[in-house]
C-alpha cells in the first residue's frame, strides 16, 4: 500500500480523521491528505518536539497553521486540543502520523485509529 493510501483510507477514511499527514522522522511529508499543509518549520517542531518533551508541553504545537494546547506528550505520542478539535501526532520507527479530528468527534475515537496504525507500521519495520 503506497503512504497516500494509509493516509486516504486508514485515516481519512476512518470518518474519524478530517485530515492527516506522514511525515518522515528526517524531515519531508511523505503523504497528507488534500489542502492539508505542514510548512517545513512546522514538520521541523514536531519532529523536534519528540526530544524536547518540554517545550511541547510548555508551547504547544503547530499544525497546518493552528495551533493546538498539549494535552499529553511522551516519547511515542503528542495529543493537543483547540477547542473542542484535536491532534493526534504518533511516531513510529520511521515516520511520523499527524491526524487532526474535529467535534463533535472526541479524542477516545481518534486516537485510536491513530495509534492503530502506528502499531502496524511499526510491525513493518516503519
Amino acid at each position: 500500500m503506497s503512504w497516500q493510501a494509509y493516509v486516504d483510507t486508514n485515516l481519512v477514511g476512518s470518518g474519524r480523521i478530517a485530515k492527516a499527514a506522514i511525515i518522515g522522522q528526517q524531515g519531508g511529508i511523505w503523504a497528507a491528505s488534500a489542502g492539508y499543509n505542514l510548512s517545513t518549520a512546522e514538520q521541523n517542531a514536531i519532529i523536534q518536539g519528540f526530544s524536547d518533551l518540554a517545550h511541547v508541553q510548555a508551547s504547544g504545537i503547530r499544525a497546518a497553521g493552528q495551533k493546538f494546547f498539549t494535552l499529553q506528550a511522551n516519547e511515542r505520542s503528542i495529543y493537543g486540543k483547540k477547542a473542542a478539535d484535536g491532534i493526534v501526532i504518533v511516531k513510529t520507527k520511521q515516520a511520523i502520523l499527524v491526524a487532526e479530528y474535529i467535534a463533535p468527534i472526541q479524542a477516545p475515537e481518534a486516537t485510536p485509529i491513530v495509534e492503530g496504525l502506528a502499531d502496524y507500521l511499526i510491525s513493518v519495520g516503519y
